[in-house]
């Protein structure tokens, strides 16, 4: 398999309360490292693709860190900018039974946020691409990387690459001066594959239905050059206990998959980006219907996993697509 995606993203140190402790009672952390976008490339990455991730990682040991970080896990150096700055932090107490989990950032002012679109060589990063995919979280963080997200876009849709973009509205971001929607329909103009809720679509589009695929229905009247929209659905019933299912709306058909019953999740950061990974790789690969439910089913087994990353390989992922080997002792 000869498939490369290209992903754009900030990375961040996630340092987690062991052993479900508040925040305010911890006296140690431990470390993993992710971000929204990156956890997309590592997981197609793990499913055996090639991945090449777009970000700016500080002159000190903890951006090295990162980078033996997305070496160990398949991605390319090309897209990497080693500048001076901080590397972006987020803090997480893990919920249990009807305690929620929660997550402080700090990632004010980080290296990443002064990306500029003349650091990048674009030519390396998307040597040999099949797709690109950004998310709603990078164009809110300056103007800088909003620029340098556009960019990303024009550079791949001269080159003929297919693109996604999960748009995920995330309000406390838009700090510096411009709203979604100032930035986020001319990237979606240049988007083929769209993953969004209607709050999402509201917020970054300007478009809201009540039901979903009617909402679909307005944002392609507006968006004809999309080819698809899709979104998980989760219904939490506890901090370890939710269930799961994808939709996906294309040529005016909804395809959705089984719903999965998730008890004693271990670790739910990176579920989304998870499902984000298994859509990319059943567009390239399979039909719309094997899609979400490979999309769901990668979702479903990050859920078993500690960091923000599925480590799954598409292998995997299809025994719990078919039902095989399910919780069982493999020896």
């Amino acid at each position: 398999m000869n498939q490369k995606v290209v992903t754009l993203g900030e990375v961040l140190m996630r340092l987690t309360v062991p052993n479900q402790k508040r925040l305010f009672q911890t006296v140690n952390f431990d470390v993993n490292f992710g971000g929204s976008e990156a956890n997309v490339g590592i997981s197609l990455a793990h499913m055996g693709l090639k991945n090449s991730h777009i970000t700016a990682l500080p002159h000190h040991d903890l951006g090295e860190r990162v980078v033996r970080f997305l070496n160990m896990n398949n991605v390319g150096n090309e897209g990497i900018v080693r500048k001076d700055g901080r590397l972006g932090i987020y803090y997480l107490e893990c919920g249990a039974m009807q305690r929620p989990s929660r997550i402080v950032y700090d990632r004010f002012d980080t290296t990443f946020s002064y990306l500029k679109e003349d650091e990048i060589d674009w030519d390396a990063v998307f040597e040999d691409a099949n797709w690109f995919h950004y998310s709603g979280i990078t164009p809110a963080i300056s103007q800088s990387v909003a620029d340098v997200t556009l960019r990303a876009l024009k550079e791949a849709k001269k080159r003929g690459v297919k693109t996604s973009g999960d748009i995920n509205y995330r309000r406390n971001l838009w700090q510096y001066g411009k709203q979604p929607l100032d930035v986020m329909p001319g990237l979606v103009e240049l988007t083929d594959y769209v993953v969004g809720g209607r709050v999402d679509l509201e917020n970054c589009l300007g478009i809201y239905d009540d039901d979903w695929s009617r909402n679909c229905e307005l944002v392609l009247e507006k968006y004809p050059n999309i080819k698809a929209f899709s979104k998980s659905i989760r219904d939490s019933h506890s901090a370890s206990r939710n269930d799961l299912t994808v939709v996906m709306y294309k040529d005016g058909k909804l395809y959705t998959s089984k719903k999965y019953e998730m008890n004693n999740i271990v670790d739910r950061i990176g579920g989304g980006d998870a499902f984000m990974a298994g859509l990319i790789y059943g567009l390239l690969n399979l039909n719309e219907q094997q899609t979400v439910e490979y999309a769901v089913a990668a979702s479903v087994l990050k859920h078993s996993t500690i960091g923000d990353v599925n480590l799954s390989s598409k292998e995997e992922i299809m025994h719990l697509v078919d039902g095989d080997n399910v919780g069982r002792l493999l020896r």
